[in-house]
């Protein structure tokens, strides 16, 4: 079998002074680690599904106990009272996504979401109907897309305008979303893009495309499933638009968990401005008279429909307050780090041994947590063999395999144990 270069920085020993000197270790004990055969398995599948916070637990249990206990006037008696739950996540997804408090609310779900937004920003008429995208986006904003398109009378193929990479690249290019942003000119209504790409891990500077739809005189929205918690956000400094994200991955929510958006406050503050209506987006302190007149809440708050899924956005309050105390600024440090490690190792087993040459690292070296491997041969054989020997990361066809070393609960050790596996791939 072959083994990794036997530099320091190539050893179990030097990974585990790493993890050791690690001052965001501690966070690694607030989780629950799946096992397999009786140890800790080595999770990179964070960009799909984070772990549970062992806080979550109870933070469901108390809310169950306040229901069994007040039922309904547990709306506004139990210790954290229902009618205004979701502004318990307001500050700490203000703080993370670089926004007001005024211009982000946790609700719905993602694609929910964005259809919810491009009912308020994707308004079409003859002279401005053409939406810009990247290839290869999550089929859901696809869909989303074409289906709006659709929904106002228009073919998407006629409408949507997709930017591949170039020849031989697996990222775009940011040269070419500039230009197709400038060709499109007064044509273009809306530039819907992923803030992290979920297949290659690429990270698109937002405030440059931003910046350019506005002057030409277009909404620039995005979605952030992939970078919310995983990369450092400045969307009201960066003027975006409107944005939409799920919880269920670096935000540790639990699967399905409750969703987000963020609307810049020059759009949340205005009546004017279209959105579809439910009584929960209705002026608090009028909401329960049940007048027939909607007077929507200068906030994103107004894009509520109904009122808040309790039980899952308990779990959402036990991980947001993990990321209180870590601080965004320390995880991403430590992201950094994790990444560049994972990096080097692989980098070493593309050289020498029996994966020498089989794959690539597609993702750019401006990224978040996300590495994606691209296969030329063995790639599912490979991705069956880590998952057989307690290594859990994640297969994207055709032949790609992605790994998160999320910094909350990756170890520099997890990352080493991957590499060495690979570096002893029977195939």
């Amino acid at each position: 079998m072959t083994q990794l270069s036997t530099t320091n920085t190539f050893t179990a020993e030097y990974a585990q002074m790493r993890d050791e000197a690690d001052p965001l270790k501690r966070f690694r004990d607030e989780f629950l680690i799946p096992q397999h055969q009786g140890k800790p398995v080595a999770y990179f599948c964070g960009n799909s599904l984070g772990l549970q916070p062992k806080a979550a637990e109870d933070s469901v249990k108390q809310e169950l106990r306040d229901w069994s206990e007040l039922g309904v006037e547990g709306h506004t008696q139990a210790r954290r009272p229902w009618v205004s739950y979701h502004e318990l996540l307001t500050e700490a997804l203000a703080e993370i996504t670089g926004s007001l408090r005024s211009e982000v609310v946790a609700m719905n779900a993602l694609t929910v979401n964005l259809h919810l937004l491009m009912a308020s920003f994707y308004r079409p008429n003859k002279e401005r109907f053409r939406i810009l995208c990247e290839a290869k986006a999550f089929p859901s904003d696809q869909y989303a897309l074409q289906s709006q398109a659709e929904w106002h009378g228009l073919m998407p193929a006629e409408v949507i305008r997709e930017i591949h990479p170039r020849e031989g690249q697996h990222h775009i290019e940011l040269d070419d979303i500039l230009q197709a942003i400038r060709e499109e000119g007064s044509q273009l209504a809306l530039v819907m893009i992923g803030g992290v790409n979920y297949y290659s891990g690429q990270v698109f500077d937002m405030e440059t495309i931003t910046r350019e739809a506005h002057k030409v005189g277009a909404i620039a929205g995005f979605d952030l499933a992939h970078a919310i918690g995983n990369i450092h956000l400045k969307l009201h400094e960066w003027n975006v638009d409107f944005a939409a994200w799920c919880s269920y991955k670096y935000l540790n929510s639990g699967p399905g968990g409750t969703a987000g958006i963020f609307i810049h406050e020059k759009h949340a503050s205005s009546p004017e401005t279209f959105r579809l209506k439910g009584w929960w987006g209705h002026n608090k302190a009028e909401r329960f008279k049940m007048g027939p007149d909607f007077e929507p809440i200068p906030t994103a708050e107004s894009w509520q429909m109904s009122n808040a899924p309790v039980l899952s956005m308990a779990v959402q309050i036990a991980s947001l307050e993990l990321f209180r105390q870590a601080g965004m600024t320390n995880l991403l440090g430590k992201s950094k780090a994790l990444t560049a490690y994972a990096d080097q190792l692989l980098s070493e087993v593309m050289r020498q041994g029996p994966l020498a040459g089989a794959f690539e690292i597609i993702t750019p070296k401006d990224r978040g947590c996300q590495l994606s491997l691209l296969f030329s041969r063995h790639g599912r054989a490979v991705f069956d063999y880590l998952t057989a020997n307690g290594v859990i990361a994640d297969w994207r066809e055709p032949n790609v395999i992605r790994i998160a070393p999320v910094p909350l609960y990756n170890q520099f050790s997890d990352i080493y144990r991957l590499a060495s596996l690979l570096a002893q791939f029977p195939g």
